[in-house]
């Protein structure tokens, strides 16, 4: 017994001191517990605060086949959940019926998968709904059928498809992989904390146990320079595109010229980040930012610029248009090969003459400084926009080749550059020369520091003075307003100075140019004297080889343009009696009984602005009324539905007249504050009756138009001999070329 007892003190000396650390650290791993505390993934918002992505509850949905199984309802299961989560029914038969290899043994816990990850609210609650009808049929009292939802948070894009390729995406695993989402995934995701306490066997927290914290640091929120409304606006225009000429994409990038702020970036097809895994991944590819075209006659632009810089553009000179030959190589043409005869410079640009930009490039400017101007202008480098997976664009002229030079003065040949380069520099020409760094985000807030970081314009240099600048603009506002020749008039908004310039660049294909594929665009900006937008539009493959710029890309320009400079109040500037006059004034056609679908055609082949209020098929009554005289631009409101099923339209850039007529037909009182054109709307309710606050503002310096008229003409540019052009706009260009290019 004293040799039992001795043996036992010694092994309790040996745990309680020898040892005795080692087993007390042991002990405090058993009593202690780790959680982890998951950051919020920071939001992004518009510039105005809309939400566009930000984190949400969501439900992950997974299966007990064990209890399935005993309550013998694997059949129902399975077809149940194949409804609500499109699951197929094999699949989920197959794992609610899982046993564990090479036993009878059923597991008790199977993930649904894809399908069940990350699901809604709506959805769950029809899952628990399925669930709870499945325990009362069966008659299950605790209720659990083996159905389990667990809580869990998702990304959650509320304006679905809009700005996608932009925003990006989370995938199902939580991993950033486009877009903003991905180039700002440390700013955004945060840092996850945990919380390490002791417990007592029952896992309740000891009261004078130990505890380590540390708490979870969330992301940061992101404020972007996209305006909402205005890509709403150019993604409505981009659809309209694809409907009726069905390309293989259409991308488009709004800018305000001063501060190169992006307004909105836009492309189709797009996809929606929600759902991700049901689009193709081609559709989150950044066009805008990726791709590389053969610019065509929108970089006539650059030659243009020069030229007026060094003194050598004189509008009022002329030249022999058609043809002019190129040393060591075949001739260069005008679209229609005979041209015009002898022109002014002025009447060429407004013609989109190809030869009259090889004379200014090529004999003019010379190589050097013609390379010069294109490289300070941004070509042929990243413009350093915040977003991955940029392209710098490419720019191979051989100064000792005059055909690389010739074509490179029009937009075609060794010259591939980027949709956001060319917004970059036609802002430089729109904004007093300044060449800026595009800019995406807009400010940066840390709720950790509580600490915001804002971005302000960067200019990278000055290419052109603001006297040339202005020059330039007052030039290619011309190809605009001349209804006569000029190949962008199909971008014209009546009352406002608009400056552009279309192109079209037949496509490479094994080597040489193609006869039959195209990218057209149109890019230009408004106002001319105050530019507050400069937009650029390219479509890749319409489905018609004789249409061009100034038809497929300049009617979309002018629908953004002018819905977004009655966004911002901005009044028209030229009086009636200033613009050119037209023959009879543009009245309100008749659009009472029509379908939805007939209205829309009618107006957008009169290329008038409107907008559907309601859900119905029928247009019950329109506003202005049938006959009323209206401007080019004024808003044609068609109601489908009665009163009290209608939801209040966006009345931003009406006057106060028409935001009563558009208020007395939805029964609507009005509050109203300011003078002058509706700059903002905010619905309340007062004493249960609703109200809508109008705030209305006038344009500082601008005297607004109530009526005017506005021409029904919309001739097409003129396509020309397609088997002769190399790049145009429909307008004009040498393709005797079968060089390949890059």
């Amino acid at each position: 017994m004293t040799l039992l007892f001795v043996i036992l003190l010694s092994r309790v000396y040996w745990v309680q001191v020898v040892k005795g650390d080692f087993w007390y650290d042991m002990a405090k791993t058993r009593w202690s517990t780790e959680e982890k505390l998951y950051a919020k993934r920071g939001t992004i918002t518009d510039r105005d605060g809309t939400v566009l992505a930000m984190d949400t509850l969501a439900y992950n949905v997974s299966v007990n086949p064990k209890l399935i199984n005993s309550l013998d309802l694997a059949d129902e299961v399975a077809k149940g959940l194949h409804t609500l989560l499109g699951k197929p029914e094999a699949e989920l038969y197959k794992l609610v019926t899982a046993q564990k290899e090479g036993t009878d043994e059923y597991f008790v816990y199977r993930s649904v998968g894809r399908e069940g990850l990350k699901i809604d609210k709506e959805l769950a609650d029809k899952v628990k709904a399925f669930s709870d009808e499945l325990a009362k049929k069966h008659e299950i009292k605790n209720k659990d059928v083996g159905i389990h939802l667990a809580n869990d948070t998702k990304r959650y894009y509320p304006k679905n498809m809009s700005a996608s390729q932009l925003l990006g995406y989370i995938d199902l695993q939580g991993e950033a992989k486009t877009g903003i989402e991905a180039f700002f995934d440390e700013k955004l995701r945060g840092e996850d904390g945990n919380i390490i306490y002791e417990k007592d066997g029952k896992r309740v927290e000891l009261a004078n146990g130990e505890i380590s914290y540390q708490p979870a640091k969330d992301g940061q929120d992101i404020t972007l320079t996209i305006d909402a409304e205005i890509q709403r606006y150019l993604e409505d225009a981009l659809k309209g595109i694809v409907d009726q000429y069905h390309p293989k994409t259409v991308t488009a990038v709004a800018a305000d010229p001063k501060t190169m702020e992006i307004l909105a970036m836009a492309q189709m097809p797009t996809y929606n980040p929600n759902i991700y895994w049901k689009s193709d991944y081609e559709n989150a590819y950044n066009h805008s930012i990726k791709s590389l075209y053969e610019p065509g006659s929108t970089f006539k632009i650059v030659t243009l610029a020069a030229a007026v810089e060094e003194g050598l553009f004189n509008p009022n000179a002329s030249y022999k248009s058609g043809s002019i030959n190129i040393p060591r190589s075949k001739p260069v043409n005008d679209i229609n090969k005979v041209g015009w005869g002898t022109i002014s410079y002025l009447d060429g640009l407004k013609h989109s003459s190809n030869v009259a930009f090889v004379k200014l490039g090529l004999e003019q400017l010379g190589g050097e400084k013609l390379v010069d101007y294109i490289n300070r202008f941004g070509f042929g480098q990243k413009t350093g926009i915040a977003l991955g997976g940029e392209a710098s664009g490419k720019i191979n002229i051989n100064l000792n080749r005059p055909s690389d030079i010739a074509r490179a003065s029009f937009g075609q040949g060794e010259v591939q550059v980027t949709a956001i380069q060319q917004v970059a520099a036609v802002a430089a020409v729109a904004n007093g020369g300044k060449l800026l760094q595009p800019q995406i985000i807009k400010q940066i807030y840390d709720p950790s520091t509580k600490t915001t970081q804002k971005f302000e314009p960067k200019v990278i240099r000055q290419v052109i003075s603001p006297e040339s600048s202005k020059k330039v603009g007052e030039y290619l506002e011309q190809v605009v307003s001349d209804k006569v020749i000029g190949t962008g008039k199909n971008a014209y908004i009546e009352g406002y100075r608009v400056a552009g310039k279309t192109g079209t660049a037949q496509k490479v294909v094994n080597g040489v140019y193609s006869k039959t594929k195209f990218v057209v665009s149109f890019i230009g900006y408004a106002p001319v004297e105050d530019p507050k937008i400069v937009l650029y539009i390219v479509v890749d493959e319409p489905n018609n080889s004789l249409v061009g710029g100034g038809t497929v890309a300049a009617p979309a320009f002018k629908e953004v343009v002018s819905k977004t400079l009655r966004h911002y109040g901005i009044a028209p500037s030229v009086k009636l009696e200033d613009e050119p006059k037209k023959k009879d004034a543009l009245t309100a056609p008749d659009m009472r009984s029509q379908t939805v679908v007939q209205a829309k055609a009618l107006l957008k082949a009169k290329n008038l602005d409107y907008e559907i209020v309601g859900n119905g098929t029928t247009v019950l009554q329109q506003i202005p009324a049938n006959g009323t005289v209206i401007n080019s631009t004024q808003r044609i409101y068609l109601i489908t539905e009665q009163r009290d099923k209608l939801k209040i339209p966006d009345m931003s850039g009406l006057s106060l007249r028409d935001a009563l007529e558009v208020s007395s037909v939805l029964n609507i009182r009005l509050i109203v504050e300011g003078q002058g054109y509706v700059v903002s709307q905010q619905e309340e309710l007062i004493k249960g009756e609703r109200h809508l606050r109008l705030k209305l503002q006038p344009p500082e310096g601008a005297e607004a138009i109530v009526s005017g008229d506005s021409s029904t003409d919309n001739p097409d540019d003129a396509a020309g001999d397609t088997s002769n052009t190399g790049s145009s706009d429909g307008e004009g260009s040498d393709s005797a070329s079968n060089e390949p290019a890059d």
